[in-house]
């Protein structure tokens, strides 16, 4: 395969975009988590509202069980395209199905409402999402979980510290050095009676657990039932649900005899020690005054509204410029945008020429004339703002609102008047994708793109080609009205094949949304 053939196929596959959760750290407060609600699941506006109740009070019992360390700042709720409008509904910008940190969608099985996390992932390392049912959510299944407040602080520990169960269902006994049986729990200071509890339609039997001779610990169907007046304090990874629960087990009161995940994964540490020696403990210290409720976003997923601006001013004849930025429109056009999505074309030198209104992609048919309108020369000056101002015409003509919209720059960036529209780019709530074709680009132009864009984008391949270095960047959907959720199985189940293609490639690190060609 050759280098430039290796490159498109790069192309092809990163343009998918990134599963990348966008939530950050900051001053104490865990900004951009996104709750993303099914297309498959029943419209229910107490969905929304039992999402924005369950975070509040979630977030106050995070902030105590954290030693007044964390909570939850603001967080998005993505609504399904065939849910029905409402004017409280804006557009998403970065927020996406595969950014999203907790699903609430289906069971994976029918009448398994079990609420877990998605975490193949070794101790300290971040899981993957959070899957909850909608009858979790609507309080359906409190019996069987508990408060669902306390449930999502368990979960999210697994997201995003990497801590695991402090139970577990396959070894629920063990024999202590006491030479008692325990139940697997953390702390022993929960107290409990070991029982085998049977039910046959409306008749129930409870009993003492019997030993087993083979194993030496109690009967299979024995189970530990936690008593209902407790004190003990530890832990949220055990029984959140029980009222005294309200901290981590530490390493003063943790079991380091059970037969925990949690012990059998992080090396027999507490679950408080994983999380102390995480980068956001690291990188806060408790606060002092209670923090502010969380600030909810309703976004509506709709269908995608993409401008290319194409530069074909004079200098994009050196070093190949024009045929590179038309084979990187190309794979665009044809392997990356959307069916359904709304797509526009203009190009510029010193002035725009609007080359296709918007028109919606739902064939290749297209696809095809988009691609005939591709710049075949390049001559004249360079004027970019000229460019995206044609492109909010462009998108104005059938988007009134042009917030949350994307126009993709290709372009060498050479352009010392760029400064002019930033005030402009910044107040329209456009996204920016800048593929900057060459080292110069002013830094208005890389500006335009940082101030719109995700702050952290993919840098893929470095080439040095024609004296250009050759760069490739993740441009695939933000939203996409049609996604299916691939739903993964608990931990015990085992690792279950994941659908999305292009995972795993350890191709990327992290550098600002800028990206040369």
């Amino acid at each position: 395969m050759g280098l430039l053939s290796f490159i498109f196929l790069l192309v092809i596959c990163l343009l998918q975009g990134s599963n990348t959760s966008l939530v950050r750290l900051n001053d104490n407060g865990y900004e951009g988590i996104i709750f993303a609600i099914d297309p498959r699941v029943p419209e229910d506006e107490k969905i929304i509202e039992q999402i924005k109740d369950m975070v509040t009070t979630a977030s106050i019992y995070l902030f105590e069980a954290t030693e007044k360390r964390f909570f939850f700042k603001n967080v998005s709720i993505l609504i399904p395209n065939n849910w029905k409008e409402n004017p409280l509904y804006k557009r998403p910008k970065h927020e996406s199905y595969k950014h999203a940190d907790v699903l609430v969608a289906p069971p994976t099985l029918p009448g398994r409402d079990e609420p877990y996390t998605r975490q193949f992932t070794a101790c300290e390392e971040k899981g993957e999402y959070i899957h909850f049912t909608p009858d979790f959510v609507l309080g359906k299944k409190e019996k069987e979980y508990g408060p669902s407040d306390r449930l999502f602080v368990h979960e999210w520990a697994h997201l995003r510290w990497g801590v695991f169960d402090e139970y577990n269902e396959d070894a629920p006994f063990y024999s202590a050095k006491s030479k008692k049986i325990e139940a697997t729990r953390c702390s022993t200071g929960i107290t409990g009676l070991n029982r085998v509890h049977k039910c046959q339609g409306n008749s129930c039997t409870t009993r003492g657990c019997r030993i087993d001779s083979k194993t030496k610990l109690y009967e299979k169907d024995c189970q530990f039932f936690p008593d209902k007046d407790q004190t003990e304090k530890a832990s949220i990874m055990f029984m959140q649900g029980i009222n005294s629960v309200v901290e981590f087990c530490n390493k003063e009161n943790h079991n380091r005899e059970a037969p925990s995940i949690q012990n059998k994964l992080c090396n027999f540490r507490s679950t408080w020690e994983v999380i102390s020696n995480s980068e956001d403990f690291k990188n806060t210290t408790s606060l002092v005054a209670p923090p502010p409720p969380p600030v909810f976003s309703l976004l509506k997923i709709r269908e995608r509204i993409v401008c290319l601006v194409l530069d074909k001013s004079g200098s994009m004849n050196g070093f190949n410029r024009l045929n590179r930025m038309n084979q990187a429109a190309k794979h665009f056009l044809l392997q990356t945008i959307e069916n359904g999505s709304w797509v526009g074309m203009v190009h510029f030198d010193s002035t725009a020429y609007i080359k296709s209104n918007l028109i919606q992609i739902i064939s290749s048919k297209e696809r095809n004339n988009l691609l005939e309108s591709l710049p075949t020369t390049a001559n004249g000056g360079t004027s970019i703002c000229a460019g995206i101002k044609s492109a909010f015409q462009v998108i104005g003509e059938i988007y009134p609102q042009i917030d949350g919209s994307e126009i993709v720059l290709l372009t060498d960036g050479e352009d010392n008047t760029a400064k002019n529209c930033i005030g402009e780019v910044k107040q329209s709530g456009a996204i920016i994708h800048l593929i900057a074709l060459g080292p110069s680009a002013d830094q208005a132009v890389i500006e335009m793109s940082t101030i719109t864009g995700i702050n952290t984008q993919q840098h893929i391949l470095s080439h040095h080609m024609d004296h250009t270095r050759t760069h490739y960047f993740s441009l695939g959907s933000q939203w996409n009205t049609n996604e299916k959720f691939h739903s993964g199985h608990s931990f015990q189940n085992g690792l279950s094949q994941d659908s999305r293609n292009c995972k795993g490639k350890q191709l990327a690190f992290r550098l600002p949304p800028t990206f040369v060609l």
